[in-house]
């Protein structure tokens, strides 16, 4: 792993609400003021005292983007955020899609939980995601793959019952202009099994891979198909690296929350050659609110100071 690089915001007082990684592996980064963080990580509170993540924030907040590559720092100011929960993305033409993981299916029609922003912080579009958002990936020429846990595959916050939930495949490739362009294949389709809950995704232009509950196989897109799979028997698997045939599977369960299995993948075999226990570069354990993203052969680790990346 790299020694790092500082993670910086746009100005004191800030917090980093959300980050991720971009289609040619750059780091998108949310930050807003200390008194606007709970705004945007808003929950609800339904009958029982069962608390969830809110769908939208309670007022209008402004907020920070960071684009960063190495320590090049480009911002973007956005003035009105109104979806919680966010995921970011970059897109072409400077632009910028936030996306707010949940997703409330109204009597008046859904919330409308994507934005898409200029270059110049001012909203372009708008559009409905449906709910359960666990990962928010673009290609290059900026088509959005979505991956949903499994509230947005079974229904939650009114979907499954007046429509059906927009993340019933578990996986979801949206077009550059946020209309469904092609959904994960059900069971009777499909020899590795529906997603109840897309724990891992990988996007590149060339593929997307995937890895699941609950049995949680790897499996490989391509051309809009499911080409390969494999049952590497690890559960829990957060974040996928792949780099022709070698693959990095990182997470687990319990005691196994950062483990690293690297194996080789031949035909339908797949060897394991390593197991890791990934650890910061000072031999420190990683936070526990360490965010892992891998983009093809890198997996990205984003602790609230620094970025870190493991290469295949």
């Amino acid at each position: 792993m790299d020694p790092g690089i500082a993670v910086l915001p746009p100005r004191r007082h800030d917090t980093l609400v959300s980050a991720s990684i971009g289609a040619t592996g750059e780091l998108v980064a949310l930050w807003a003021h200390n008194d606007d963080e709970a705004a945007l990580r808003a929950v609800t509170t339904e009958p029982g005292w069962v608390v969830f993540p809110a769908p939208r924030t309670d007022r209008p907040v402004p907020a920070r983007v960071t684009r960063q590559r190495d320590a090049t720092v480009d911002v973007t100011h956005l003035t009105a955020v109104t979806v919680a929960h966010p995921h970011l993305q970059p897109l072409p033409q400077g632009r910028l899609l936030v996306v707010g993981a949940r997703c409330r299916w109204r009597a008046d029609g859904p919330d409308r939980n994507a934005v898409i922003y200029g270059s110049d912080g001012r909203v372009e579009a708008q559009a409905t995601l449906g709910d359960g958002v666990e990962h928010v990936l673009a290609t290059t020429s900026g088509e959005v793959w979505v991956g949903y846990f499994d509230e947005g595959v079974h229904g939650a916050y009114g979907w499954g019952d007046a429509a059906a939930p927009i993340g019933g495949p578990g996986l979801v490739r949206f077009s550059a202009e946020l209309e469904p362009a092609w959904r994960y294949p059900p069971q009777v389709d499909n020899p590795w099994g529906a997603i109840d809950d897309c724990y891992a995704l990988n996007v590149t232009d060339d593929a997307v891979w995937t890895c699941y509950h609950s049995d949680f196989p790897l499996v490989r897109i391509h051309a809009d198909a499911v080409r390969d799979g494999w049952r590497p028997h690890i559960g829990g698997v957060k974040a996928i690296a792949v780099n022709d045939t070698r693959v990095a599977l990182f997470g687990g369960y319990r005691d196994r929350r950062d483990h690293l299995v690297i194996a080789e993948l031949t035909g339908a075999a797949m060897r394991v050659t390593g197991e890791y226990q990934l650890v910061l570069p000072d031999g420190g354990p990683l936070p526990g609110d360490t965010t892992v993203i891998g983009r093809g052969e890198v997996l990205h680790l984003i602790t609230d100071d620094t970025w870190y990346r493991l290469t295949l």
